[in-house]
């Protein structure tokens, strides 16, 4: 009955805190998300089966991550730098054709198994391979060089027009206010570039939802609300 009773408690405390922690508990696992969903999750089993841990001490323990987690959430939620030291940040391991040893170093990722996840992406080719970025959740996202990608109904309007357009890959510039200087450094582009294109909008870094570069330097803006 005791047993009974702690399980209904933790299991309603525990509802509430991932709800309030958000979906994103449970779609895609950080590392920082993985690590406070073990430690909940062990707090909740200690409390249900260990009767000799008062239940006071559980649901204490169990509030104090819980609110830890929630304050984070928000934190993080709309400052893209906390965001990135909670989270971690996007790592390229491929691009322009050659493999960036230095971050599957950091990632702990061989290139055997950086050419198995993309055959799950259905790119058994690595001469077909434009782009491949190891995110904070831990999947890798696969985008295919433009020759090799699928054709789409947009694609077969455009061949009438002479005109295709294939996906390409965007440098997400300007972040909720804040800028990536390695995302400006790869896009080519200079702080004096991004300042004189912010000038002629008579717009700050602070004033940018979202500022991102394809490679055909056609630029996608977002100002905040």
């Amino acid at each position: 009955m005791e047993i009974l009773k702690r399980s209904l408690i933790m299991f309603i405390i525990l509802y509430l805190i991932v709800k309030l922690l958000g979906k994103k508990q449970i779609k895609s696992l950080t590392l920082y998300d993985y690590v406070l969903s073990i430690t909940i999750g062990s707090i909740t089993a200690d409390t249900i089966i260990s009767i000799d841990t008062p239940l006071t001490d559980g649901i204490i323990a169990l509030s104090i991550f819980g609110i830890i987690g929630i304050i984070l959430s928000l934190i993080t939620s709309h400052n893209h730098p906390a965001e990135e030291i909670v989270d971690g940040e996007p790592l390229v391991l491929f691009e322009n054709d050659n493999f960036n040893y230095q971050n599957l170093e950091t990632a702990k990722i061989s290139i055997a198994k950086l050419l198995e996840h993309c055959r799950l992406k259905n790119c058994f080719d690595i001469n077909e391979l434009g782009c491949a970025i190891l995110e904070p959740s831990g999947d890798i996202s696969v985008l295919l060089k433009e020759n090799y990608q699928p054709i789409t109904s947009s694609d077969l309007k455009q061949d009438i027009k002479k005109n295709t357009k294939k996906q390409t890959y965007h440098y997400e510039i300007i972040v909720d206010g804040s800028l990536n200087e390695s995302e400006l450094k790869r896009a080519k582009r200079s702080k004096i570039w991004l300042n004189t294109y912010l000038k002629d909008l008579n717009k700050n870094i602070a004033d940018i939802s979202l500022l991102s570069l394809d490679k055909n330097d056609k630029v996608t803006l977002f100002y905040k609300k």
